[in-house]
């Protein structure tokens, strides 16, 4: 009454070096715009901050979005499970987003406008 203990094992290879192409292009993209700096998108503003830098952002965003979804196992959890960490995770980066642009501004124009020399 020996019980079978074989397990078959599926391998993943494929499933990682797809993962690590992905992140690899995206890296790519990036580290490509960060040493070109095209002008148009250098010098275009978009909500009160550089093209360039909401590509860099967006571009990260997806980053941290696809390795949460595939090392940390999000595509194969239920729905609600997904839609919770994602969604906070979102809301909160936005919420993040707005405060550091809203604070670095108001910053900015107190150092810039002042009658205070600031010395640094």
């Amino acid at each position: 009454m020996a019980h079978d203990t074989t397990h078959q094992h599926e391998s993943n290879a494929k499933r990682i070096w797809f993962v690590f192409g992905i992140l690899s292009v995206v890296t790519i993209v990036e580290v490509v715009l960060g040493i070109i700096r095209p002008a148009f998108l250098a010098e275009t503003i978009f909500l009160g901050m550089h093209l360039l830098n909401w590509i860099f952002i967006i571009l990260t965003l997806y980053k941290a979005y696809y390795i949460a979804w595939s090392f940390m196992h999000l595509e194969m959890e239920t729905k609600g499970l997904r839609r919770a960490v994602v969604w906070t995770a979102v809301f909160l980066i936005s919420y993040l987003i707005f405060i550091l642009l809203t604070e670095g501004g108001y910053v900015y124009d107190v150092m810039n406008r002042s009658a205070v020399a600031w010395d640094f």
